[in-house]
């Protein structure tokens, strides 16, 4: 190869190169944590699963769905309260609470009894 064709080669290569790493690559999408409403959703969309296969007998449906509405109840209760909205301590509490019932959503349809 003559020093010319070569130094054109890598040039060329390295323009290409160049080029490619400054287009814009897409970021990856950030997953932003569910809000009180999308993980209220989710949780009925899961006792109802549960319900429709047969995992939650009628007495743990009952169970979970009482509550379920007693954190929403709390809910409505402290955005009533705060024209609205919720404290930041509101929402930490209401998002342990909903951890403490997706477990129990969780070990309910995974446990031996089945309707």
């Amino acid at each position: 190869m003559s020093g010319a064709f070569l130094a054109a080669n890598i040039a060329t290569t390295g323009a290409f190169l160049a080029a490619t790493l400054s287009e814009a690559q897409p970021t990856p999408a950030v997953k932003k944590p569910a809000t009180i409403a999308q993980r209220k959703e989710n949780q009925q969309d899961r006792i109802a699963q549960g319900v429709k296969s047969g995992q939650l007998t009628a007495g743990e449906t009952a169970k979970l769905e009482k509550k379920e509405a007693a954190v929403n109840g709390e809910t409505r209760t402290d955005r009533a309260a705060n024209g609205g909205t919720l404290t930041a301590a509101e929402k930490k509490q209401v998002n342990r609470q909903q951890n403490r019932l997706s477990g129990q959503i969780y070990a309910d349809k995974h446990n031996a009894v089945v309707q």
